[in-house]
């Protein structure tokens, strides 16, 4: 696409050029109407065919079994971390803290009921994900855990087996970028602004066994119990969002479904990564065994070379490059819309950069 930039930003990201390019052609005639689908009504037969057709496109390219409901909610991941303890929490609840977000997660949760932290990554400023011997879980309702964690640049490679208890999972940020098996989990939510499109839309994946009346506090809105009565209608969903979503999902089953992706992905960090590790100026943040493959995260030998790096990153098309307030830095998100051409002009300008500025 003419004046296309390469945009690092953690959420909302950039989305694959076929995608906008299908928003924009349908953007004021979908599908022979005369109208957007953002001028649908929810109950239309129309928009219904939307509806089913992406959840069931979801279902599909995750593999997702019959005894697991998908929902497709409003308040993204931070709501959330609400409607998982109203939900499942009846006595206590066991989090993993491995950054800024699992952090906010298990203090939503306290609100509701008796949360035990049984790791938290502070110590090691969030640099890496814990061993799973490290880990010991209590009888309790659910543990849960934030599979990729945007702002320190880390990410779960294997999960814990609770065995009995529900695992948890916050995959905002690497949803649809890796096969997982559904299966271990017994509920899975992201916010759809990184990997499934654009902001609005919290998706979630949940056992229909875990579905059971929630604690009376709870909104109507966030109540699992209604939504699936309701099938995400208990009031108008985000439309557009949803429908967005389902052209994401379209693309990534053109391509070849999510092991194809996944090879693409595993490429694209391995690239920029191996550059990390073969020169001296940079400095990644994420230690080499829980580097993520969506967040990249890496220091120059000053603050100030930090901030101008990123500006002239950005005079040279390559938008959203700063760290996260909490890090500092530099932070490359390559998600799945990102090609690798931008991760290799990043790498060029990195190395260029290296050289100006030692």
């Amino acid at each position: 696409m003419e004046n296309r930039v390469y945009n690092f930003a953690a959420g909302p990201s950039m989305l694959a050029d076929e995608v906008l390019i299908q928003l924009k052609e349908e953007l004021f005639n979908y599908n022979g109407t005369g109208m957007s689908v953002m001028e649908m009504s929810h109950r239309s037969k129309l928009y219904l065919d939307i509806f089913n057709e992406t959840k069931n496109d979801l279902k599909k390219l995750m593999n997702i079994p019959d005894e697991y409901e998908i929902f497709f909610m409003h308040g993204g991941a931070t709501g959330t971390f609400a409607s998982v303890p109203m939900n499942l929490l009846k006595n206590k609840a066991d989090y993993i803290v491995t950054g800024n977000f699992s952090k906010k997660a298990a203090q939503e949760a306290e609100k509701y009921g008796e949360v035990k932290v049984i790791y938290d990554g502070k110590d090691n400023n969030y640099s890496k994900i814990p061993s799973l011997d490290e880990l010991e879980f209590d009888d309790c309702d659910y543990v849960h855990l934030c599979a990729n964690n945007t702002i320190y640049g880390t990410e779960w490679k294997e999960f814990p087996d609770t065995g009995n208890i529900p695992l948890v999972a916050d995959m905002s940020s690497d949803i649809l970028s890796r096969r997982i098996n559904v299966s271990d989990f017994g509920l899975i939510y992201a916010g759809a602004q990184k990997n499934m499109g654009i902001a609005g839309l919290s998706v979630v994946i949940i056992r229909s066994d875990l579905i059971k009346e929630p604690n009376p506090v709870t909104p109507s809105i966030l109540s699992y119990e209604l939504t699936r009565k309701n099938d995400s209608m208990l009031n108008t969903p985000s439309t557009y969002s949803i429908y967005v979503l389902g052209k994401v999902l379209k693309w990534l089953l053109d391509l070849g479904g999510l092991e194809e992706i996944e090879r693409r992905n595993i490429e694209k960090a391995n690239l920029l990564y191996d550059y990390l590790d073969n020169q001296d100026f940079y400095r990644p943040h994420a230690d080499k065994g829980s580097r993520s493959n969506m967040n990249v995260t890496f220091t120059t030998p000053d603050p100030d070379l930090d901030s101008l790096f990123a500006s002239k990153a950005a005079e040279n098309g390559l938008l959203n490059l700063k760290g996260h307030r909490l890090v500092g830095g530099i932070r490359a998100s390559i998600y799945n819309a990102m090609p690798i051409d931008g991760v290799r002009k990043l790498v060029d300008f990195m190395n260029d950069f290296a050289k100006e500025n030692r």
